[in-house]
C-alpha cells in the first residue's frame, strides 16, 4: 500500500509539472517573444521592489486573518507555532496543488502536537473560505464600479460562480441540518463523520455570543488583503509601463486567484493563460501579462523560500538533537 501511494503521489506530481509546463508552452507559443524581452529589459525595478514589499505585507495580513478565527475558536496554539506553520504553508503552496496544498502542510503540522485536531481544521478551513469569499467581494464590487471600463458580460459567469460558492460554503458549513445530512456519506466510516461533525461545531462557535463578528472581521481583512494584492499587479504593470486604471486589476486579479487553484506547480501556466486572456481586454499585450504574472510568482517564491529554509533547518536541528541523545545513552530508538 505505501509503494503504491508513493507511485500516485509521484504521478500526480508529475501530472501538474506536466501540465504547467504544458501551459507555459502554450501562452509562449502565442506571445511576441521580442517585445516582451525589450519591455522586460526596460523594467522599471523600483516599482517592483514596492510590488515585493506590499506582497510581504499582504502575507502578513492574512496571517492574522488566520489568528482571528485561531483566537475565535478557542484553539491553543502558540504565536510562534501559527507563524511557523504559516510559512510552511507559503513554502507548500510552491510544488502543491495552489492553497489547498499549503492548508493540508499547516493542518497536518498543528494537528500533529495538539488535542484539539478538529479545531485546526475548523481554523484553516474557515481562513480558506474567508479569503475565497473576499475574492468575490473584491471582484464583484469592482465590477459593480468598473463594468463601463469592460465592455464585456461574460465575466459576469465567474463572478457570479464564485460569489454562489461562497454563500453555498458558509450555508452548508453553519447550518447543521445541511452539514449533517451531506456528512450521511460517511456512514460506513464513523470515526471521519464524527470528526467532521466535531469540526462543525467548533465553527458554530462562530454563531454564540458576539463571536460571529470576528468572522465579520476576518472578511474585511481579507478583502482588504485582496485590494492590496491586486496592487501588487498593479505596480508590477507600471513597472512593465503598462499605464491601466487599478479597477482593471481589482475584477482581473481575483478571477486569476481562484483559476490558480487549479492543480498544477504554485498555479504556475494557468495564472499565466488567465492573465493573459483577461487583460487582453483591457488593451495590455499578451507577453506583458505574462511576464507580470511570472513576476507575482516570484514574490511568491521569494516568501515561500523563507518557509523552505525555516523547515530544512528545523529538520537538521531535531537530526542532530536527536543523535546527541543516542550518543549520550538517552534514548534506544536511534
Amino acid at each position: 500500500m505505501p509503494l503504491r501511494q508513493t507511485t500516485k503521489s509521484l504521478l500526480s506530481f508529475l501530472l501538474r509539472i506536466g501540465l504547467s509546463l504544458g501551459l507555459l508552452f502554450f501562452v509562449f507559443s502565442k506571445i511576441d517573444m521580442q517585445n516582451t524581452a525589450e519591455v522586460l529589459g526596460s523594467a522599471d525595478l523600483f516599482y517592483i521592489a514596492i510590488a515585493a514589499v506590499i506582497f510581504v505585507l499582504v502575507n502578513a495580513v492574512t496571517l492574522c486573518r488566520w489568528m482571528i478565527f485561531i483566537k475565535a475558536l478557542n484553539l491553543s496554539a502558540t504565536l510562534g507555532s501559527v507563524v511557523e506553520h504559516h510559512l510552511y504553508g507559503l513554502f507548500g503552496n510552491l510544488f502543491l496543488p495552489t492553497a489547498i496544498g499549503g492548508d493540508i502542510i499547516k493542518a497536518v503540522g498543528l494537528c500533529r502536537n495538539s488535542d484539539q485536531k478538529p479545531r485546526v481544521v475548523a481554523s484553516i478551513l474557515l481562513d480558506r473560505l474567508s479569503g475565497f469569499a473576499s475574492m468575490a467581494i473584491v471582484a464583484v464590487t469592482a465590477f459593480l464600479f468598473g463594468r463601463r471600463y469592460i465592455n464585456d458580460d461574460a465575466l459576469i459567469i465567474p463572478i457570479a460562480l464564485m460569489g454562489g460558492f461562497s454563500v453555498v460554503s458558509a450555508a452548508v458549513l453553519l447550518n447543521e441540518r445541511i452539514y449533517s445530512f451531506g456528512c450521511r456519506i460517511f456512514d460506513q466510516l464513523p470515526r471521519i463523520k464524527k470528526g467532521l461533525m466535531t469540526m462543525h461545531y467548533d465553527i458554530a462557535l462562530l454563531k454564540e455570543g458576539q463571536k460571529y463578528k470576528e468572522g465579520i472581521k476576518a472578511v474585511l481583512l481579507s478583502c482588504l488583503s485582496q485590494s492590496v494584492y491586486a496592487c501588487t499587479f498593479y505596480l508590477t504593470a507600471r513597472a512593465l509601463h503598462q499605464d491601466l486604471a487599478i479597477i482593471y486589476f481589482l475584477i482581473f486579479v481575483p478571477i486569476i486567484c481562484v483559476a490558480a487553484a487549479f492543480p498544477s506547480i504554485g498555479g504556475l501556466g494557468v495564472r499565466e493563460i488567465g492573465a493573459a486572456y483577461l487583460f487582453a481586454k483591457a488593451g495590455m499585450d499578451s507577453g506583458v501579462a505574462v511576464s507580470m504574472s511570472l513576476i507575482s510568482f516570484l514574490f511568491m517564491v521569494m516568501v515561500g523560500t523563507v518557509g523552505g529554509v525555516l523547515y530544512v533547518y528545523r529538520i537538521s536541528t531535531g537530526r542532530l538533537q536527536r543523535y546527541a541523545q543516542c550518543s549520550d545513552g538517552k534514548t534506544i530508538d536511534c
